[in-house]
């Protein structure tokens, strides 16, 4: 491109996605012979079940490899409304529902459609990487609104209604969250709801993570505590998580039919359509055996349980009980201001370096999910990895000073 053509002002706002370009870092030196413990990556470390890829390729057979509807196949769809009418009891007709690209197309249309400039978003932090930024891209403000430790990462309506003015437009709830894993409670998602209705706040559930999930019951969630919120919650989830299907690239958004149809035109003019192939794929996903997800969560549970034991242990550390997803979120800021040769950890980000440089241990930033005292992990790994990482990570702090 020519030195002298400019981009555009949204470009500046943003950065790339921190956790997409870690793994990539993590992924070269591993190529390039560097022993890398690579705990960046936000996806399972399972392959997608065999019935799964065995219904995209005869997606291919069957000839299934042209343009669908914008908004997806209707079969899918209707797969997405059976499931929120057996597991939670809401009831949504198909023509609310837009199949979409992965989770992260959905969400980003959601934004388009919505958000005007000058337009405020509540962010509760620590929050996923992209939330600011779409809210960015679209012209609005995104207002992030701390969560505390203390309180398990707890939502707090009274902390949303301060940072809340005329222009809050939306509310962004992640539960299970990522990064922490943090559950919100049900007194809490009331508390909020009556807020919500009261200012006529939209508020998106992300609900990517809400079949990982480490307690005998389901999650709570905004819309089985609030029913009469209905027309002001649009949901958001996908494939990518529940059946270790993340580069097939699926999710689906179910909302009001207005704002559906809103983002159906929004998608028609940038992507046309989701893949037809893995929207076959992602049918028998939604309609075929689950033992795929329960197979997963016995697999995270013990994982989860040695990571957050050992990161506890650890002098200075502490690590919440994360009560769904597959990320521990330690607090690591009781080593700040240490150096190592003279390199000084003044924050997540040159601590996440440290790590990764001396350590080769791959982590994600605090500072990325707006809560620099921390440094994420994934543990969708195998136990044997989490084990090595926590001794170098344990060398690693000590060799401080």
């Amino acid at each position: 491109m020519s030195a002298g053509i400019s981009l555009a002002q949204r470009v500046a706002q943003i950065a790339p996605s921190p956790t997409l370009s870690i793994n990539a870092k993590a992924k070269s030196l591993k190529a390039q012979g560097v022993d890398v413990l690579n705990f960046s990556v936000g996806e399972p470390d399972f392959p997608t079940p065999p019935h799964i890829c065995q219904a995209g390729k005869q997606a291919i057979d069957q000839g299934h490899t042209r343009y669908t509807a914008s908004n997806g196949i209707v079969e899918l769809r209707q797969a997405v409304c059976e499931r929120y009418r057996k597991r939670q009891g809401f009831s949504y007709d198909p023509e609310q529902i837009q199949i979409t690209s992965g989770g992260k197309q959905g969400l980003y249309n959601i934004f388009q459609a919505v958000i005007n400039p000058g337009d405020e978003v509540l962010i509760p932090a620590p929050y996923w990487v992209s939330y600011p930024s779409m809210t960015q891209l679209a012209s609005g403000v995104p207002v992030t609104v701390p969560l505390k430790e203390e309180k398990h990462f707890d939502i707090d309506a009274a902390d949303l209604a301060r940072y809340a003015t005329d222009r809050t437009r939306m509310l962004v709830l992640n539960s299970p969250s990522n990064p922490t894993g943090a559950i919100f409670s049900a007194q809490a998602l009331q508390e909020v709801a009556r807020l919500a209705l009261e200012r006529g706040w939209l508020i998106i559930s992300d609900d990517i993570y809400e079949e990982l999930v480490y307690a005998d019951e389901p999650a709570a969630h905004i819309l089985a505590v609030a029913p009469e919120l209905k027309e002001q919650v649009i949901l958001a989830n996908g494939v990518s998580k529940t059946y270790s299907m993340t580069g097939w690239r699926i999710g689906w958004c179910a909302g009001p039919l207005h704002l559906i149809k809103a983002m159906n035109k929004i998608q028609s003019q940038s992507i046309s359509n989701p893949v037809a192939i893995s929207q076959y794929a992602a049918l028998t996903a939604l309609t075929g055996p689950q033992d795929a997800p329960r197979e997963m969560l016995a697999a995270f549970l013990p994982r989860r349980d040695f990571f957050v034991s050992a990161l506890n242990r650890l002098p200075g550390v502490h690590c919440e009980n994360p009560e769904g997803a597959f990320y521990v979120f330690p607090n690591f800021s009781a080593y700040y201001g240490k150096s190592f040769k003279g390199q000084k950890i003044d924050g997540s980000l040159t601590l996440a370096d440290y790590f990764l440089d001396e350590a080769r241990v791959a982590s994600v930033p605090g500072v990325a999910f707006g809560a620099d005292d921390f440094v994420r992990f994934s543990f969708a790994t195998s136990l044997d990895t989490i084990k090595e990482g926590m001794k170098r990570i344990e060398v690693a702090l000590a060799a401080l000073q």
